[in-house]
């Protein structure tokens, strides 16, 4: 599904990044950070020309290849992995900081991966995640139409169990990134420390 929805020649999701993540960019160092299913690659491309040393894993080929075009036309590398997340190795404190921007998993998977997130973060390491809620349902401008697959903050929080969790909100703000994001949506938005 995903190297059909890729397979357009524009960047589906567009160029720029993740609202919540450029507005969290200044709260994180530079260093090895981890893009959970970065798609075309606009959130690693953004944190590389910010200096980060980006390893971009996604389930897409397709993806991935606009991904690298895009870190080229934008004069920086990343490593692009094409795994799914379900056998993706995220080892233990390997990481300076690990991102998940609308990174909708089934929930059993969701949590192991989070799990994971947390063992994988060096001390001082950040996690910064934007997702639809349940309560994107009543919206229907993006993300998954399976309840299973949108998050509650109390569950996100119990899966992140291990780190300090500095910013939490469940909040309505305007999503306009290209085709698939486009209006009024209802996100998660955490950014956590790993002491």
């Amino acid at each position: 599904m995903w190297d059909q929805r890729y397979s357009a020649s524009e960047y589906v999701y567009g160029k720029e990044p993740n609202d919540f993540l450029a507005s969290m960019a200044g709260q994180i160092q530079p260093g090895t950070t981890l893009c959970l299913a970065d798609g075309e690659g606009r959130n690693g491309v953004f944190l590389a020309t910010r200096g980060h040393r980006v390893t971009a894993v996604d389930s897409s080929h397709v993806g991935l290849q606009k991904a690298n075009r895009l870190a080229v036309e934008c004069g920086v590398s990343i490593e692009t992995v094409h795994n799914d997340l379900a056998h993706y190795p995220i080892l233990p404190s390997a990481w300076d900081n690990i991102v998940s921007i609308f990174c909708h998993l089934p929930s059993k998977l969701r949590q192991e991966v989070h799990r994971s997130v947390v063992a994988g973060l060096r001390p001082g390491g950040h996690f910064i995640l934007e997702a639809y809620t349940v309560d994107q349902l009543k919206f229907g401008t993006g993300g998954p139409k399976d309840e299973d697959r949108l998050m509650r903050l109390v569950d996100v929080e119990q899966e992140l169990a291990g780190l300090h969790i500095e910013l939490a909100q469940e909040i309505e703000r305007e999503v306009i990134e290209g085709h698939f994001h486009d209006g009024k949506g209802a996100v998660l938005q955490i950014l956590a420390i790993k002491p």
